[in-house]
């Protein structure tokens, strides 16, 4: 791989990464309508960009291992300082570092949602079915913990 090619890559790879933040703000948008349908086909979108950004990144720790330079930011630096592209290659690097980040971070605030949605529903099922562990004991006549040996459906309430 040549600097131009790298150059090229880097580039590519931050249209990736900026369409994947696009895509994880639209599955924000949907985990919060709940668009089952919409959430299937932002995922079916993610998936390709997600593995080219892989396939693209383990080849360029690949390109330069062979060159005997660190996989690694300290690697992609001291391969810039050589060449004549050297500060547009990393401030492209930069970039997509930066537009990555804000893709994790946007994946995190959608499993955040995910995890609060599927916690809400949860407890919505325990309460439909009668089974809720985490309502609280209830009182006795003596202001101890009542044992209630099994709790009844709401339909049966």
């Amino acid at each position: 791989m040549q600097d131009k090619t790298l150059l090229q890559q880097l580039i590519g790879d931050i249209g990736i990464a900026r369409r994947l933040l696009e895509l994880t703000e639209q599955e924000f948008q949907a985990l919060s309508e709940r668009d089952l349908a919409k959430l299937e086909s932002i995922l079916t979108q993610k998936q390709p960009l997600l593995a080219l950004l892989g396939q693209h990144g383990t080849e360029r720790s690949q390109w330069l291992s062979e060159l005997g330079l660190s996989s690694d930011r300290a690697g992609l630096e001291a391969f810039a300082a050589s060449s004549p592209l050297g500060k547009e290659l990393i401030e492209q690097a930069e970039t997509l570092e930066s537009t990555l980040n804000n893709c994790r971070d946007s994946n995190e605030r959608n499993g955040r949602l995910i995890r609060a949605n599927r916690a809400a529903i949860g407890s919505t099922l325990d309460i439909l079915q009668g089974t809720n562990s985490t309502t609280p004991g209830l009182y006795d006549n003596r202001g101890g913990t009542a044992k209630i040996s099994q709790q009844r459906p709401l339909s049966q309430a």
